[in-house]
């Protein structure tokens, strides 16, 4: 079938995306899903800065690539041995599909599955190959799910079934935004209560992990970032306290649990800093492969600090993804405020400028006649 969607042309522009246009709308042929695959309608798609990684080139991937990996889709048809997911169904997908058998796969979400991440290396789905073409010439995939588009064929395993209860929008946020940012919370390092948890970076994934900290336990929740719109929104999300990084040094913060959720040097050295003794700080920013940040080693062995890196915020989301659905349902997570704006897809090169610029939270794209 023919589809419309955003795909990557060329990938190393750093500014100025509404001119260098580097994200082209196309008409794409998508073909049948295969035997453990399913073809979905998207509803709703995050516009996250994983996807700014490959467009300014800190991730290099083969290109042409139909960009997005967080959005929420409906089940159209699929394979012929999947049998769990009936037509109608809403899923939400996620970038990190799991063989269930690797070494990696042991690890209770530690470590990303080893075939997974080759495929989403490769710009393949987990069978391998791409379902995705134009002019006879194939597609490559982002991450197994290539959601700036108006339809997508996806693994099996690199989707979760949601109720129909949750809107279209909010279960985007599930798939990346929330796993990440709220897995950095739950799954390393749980907080306790009258423990101080300090998030670094109110990007889609700090404020993700700022809320998921405050519902998670009767502990006080500092939030810090640069820019001044940011920190008033962590006020309204139910931060304890808000502020810059040169405020929280002056105020002499210091926190038991430390998420740097920012992907910079900077924010990674501000997250060693704030950090009390015996603290963890988790890292699960991704930041540009050559950046570094100025560590004192003493300084970790001194006051016994704990650093430990998250990927994917250590998820299982056939584990993670209903868990904080049923939070939403509660009340306990109004994952709606994380939405900064609705977009279209036309407008996908100005929303990376903005993304680029730190002015959102999420970006949600909507399809067909969803608001």
């Amino acid at each position: 079938m023919k589809i419309t969607g955003a795909v990557l042309e060329h990938s190393g522009a750093t500014s100025d995306f509404r001119t260098a246009r580097p994200l082209t709308l196309s008409e794409v042929e998508l073909a049948a899903p295969g035997p453990n695959e399913v073809l979905v309608r998207v509803d709703a798609a995050g516009v996250c800065h994983s996807d700014l990684s490959v467009v300014n080139g800190s991730r290099r991937r083969p290109l042409p690539m139909l960009l997005g990996h967080e959005a929420s889709a409906t089940v159209l048809e699929t394979g012929r041995d999947v049998t769990d997911l009936p037509a109608g169904s809403r899923v939400v997908a996620t970038f990190l599909p799991r063989c269930g058998l690797c070494a990696a796969c042991a690890t209770d979400g530690r470590l990303p599955c080893a075939l997974g991440t080759n495929a989403n290396t490769e710009g393949v789905l987990f069978d391998g190959g791409s379902r995705l073409s134009r002019g006879g010439v194939a597609v490559a995939h982002h991450l197994g799910v290539s959601a700036f588009a108006t339809h997508a064929v996806v693994d099996r395993r690199s989707i979760v079934p949601v109720g129909d209860d949750i809107p279209a929008d909010v279960a985007a946020l599930l798939g990346c935004a929330v796993l990440t940012g709220g897995g950095a919370v739950l799954n390393v390092r749980p907080p306790r209560k009258g423990d101080t948890v300090a998030v670094i970076g109110l990007g889609g994934v700090g404020m993700a992990a700022l809320m998921v900290a405050v519902a998670a336990a009767d502990c006080r929740v500092i939030a810090v970032d640069t820019l001044e719109t940011k920190i008033d929104q962590a006020r309204e999300l139910g931060a304890d306290e808000a502020l810059t990084p040169q405020q929280a040094a002056e105020a002499a913060v210091s926190a038991d649990l430390v998420v740097e959720a920012a992907g910079h040097p900077r924010a990674f050295e501000t997250a060693l800093g704030l950090a009390a003794p015996g603290a963890m700080v988790v890292t699960v920013g991704l930041p540009a492969p050559n950046a570094t940040a100025q560590v004192t080693p003493l300084d970790i062995t001194s006051r016994a600090l704990s650093v430990v890196g998250s990927y994917l915020g250590s998820a299982l989301p056939s584990r993670d993804i209903p868990r904080y659905a049923q939070q939403w349902r509660e009340g306990r997570l109004p994952l709606e405020k994380l939405i900064s704006s609705r977009i279209r897809l036309h407008q996908i090169n100005e929303a990376m400028d903005r993304l680029a610029r730190g002015e959102e939270i999420r970006q949600i794209i909507t399809f067909g006649d969803t608001p």
